[in-house]
């Protein structure tokens, strides 16, 4: 099966970046066209042609104000005033606290929690899976396909936790009704994007929810649902009007619970090895 979000989700060129160091730890990377201009703060960070050090003592402050330059600049886009984790993406440990649109400049890691919310057919396996489209306001991928839920996991908060709030918000789910979601398989995109880098641990659940149950957006953020069949979702998951990353939790969606003839299985599932999380990796 050739499926471009399978491809896009780890399309980068190393050679364009250096490594991002925080106490000697490999926590992202920085486009080597960025280097000269993040030399106007040597107190805050040390700039060589190979890497870039955070070397500030309180981090949080001195990230704040070279985010802040980089805002005016264009560096930093779609701005949202959300405090995400600055993470070691080997070890999961938080180092500081940052602007969440920072983290594709510097290509850190982040945590995206997703959902398929699906239909059973009588024969308990899916038959159909609730499909979402972004609102065409959003900063990011505006009106293209998306999980029944999904977003980004900020500080202070699980991805279980997150996932919970965005349903309410997204898709009107009450979180009893999220108590029986199953936990799906852990994966990652690693890519170059118009902003930076993309490195994000994808952490994703299954729900079944019952006939005649429908969605409602409550924060303006959905522009319309559908329940495809699971073969249409499917078949919108490997073109390209669907979000990377929730086609790639679609297709993985699909592996898992037998949706795909053998051979396209077998294929994608090659496919995907690539993107699933490792031990020893942030799940």
């Amino acid at each position: 099966m050739k499926a471009s979000a399978v491809v896009a989700a780890q399309a980068r060129d190393e050679a364009a970046r250096v490594p991002f160091l925080i106490a000697g730890r490999q926590v992202g990377s920085v486009s080597r066209a960025h280097l000269a201009g993040l030399r106007a703060w040597p107190e805050h960070l040390a700039v060589g042609d190979a890497a870039v050090t955070l070397v500030a003592t309180d981090r949080d402050p001195a990230l704040a104000e070279v985010h802040a330059a980089l805002r005016t600049r264009g560096l930093i886009r779609a701005w949202r005033n959300e405090t995400f984790p600055l993470l070691d993406p080997n070890t999961g440990e938080p180092l500081a606290l940052m602007e969440r649109a920072a983290a594709r400049f510097w290509g850190t890691l982040t945590l995206g929690a997703h959902l398929n919310g699906f239909v059973a057919g009588a024969d308990a396996r899916p038959a159909q899976l609730w499909i979402a489209q972004r609102s065409f306001t959003k900063p990011t991928d505006p009106g293209c396909f998306d999980n029944l839920v999904g977003g980004g996991v900020p500080a202070g908060q699980s991805p279980f936790d997150a996932l919970v709030r965005e349903a309410m918000e997204e898709a009107g789910l009450a979180p009893e009704m999220l108590q029986t979601a199953q936990p799906g398989r852990g994966l990652r995109l690693h890519r170059d994007i118009t902003e930076g880098r993309q490195l994000e641990d994808l952490h994703t659940w299954d729900l079944a929810l019952p006939p005649g149950w429908a969605p409602h957006n409550r924060d303006g953020e959905v522009a319309g649902f559908r329940l495809l069949p699971v073969a249409d979702a499917l078949a919108l998951a490997a073109g390209d009007t669907m979000t990377v990353d929730a086609a790639l939790v679609t297709l993985d969606f699909g592996l898992r619970h037998g949706l795909f003839a053998p051979a396209e299985a077998a294929q994608l599932s090659q496919a995907l090895f690539a993107c699933a999380v490792r031990r020893g990796q942030t799940a």
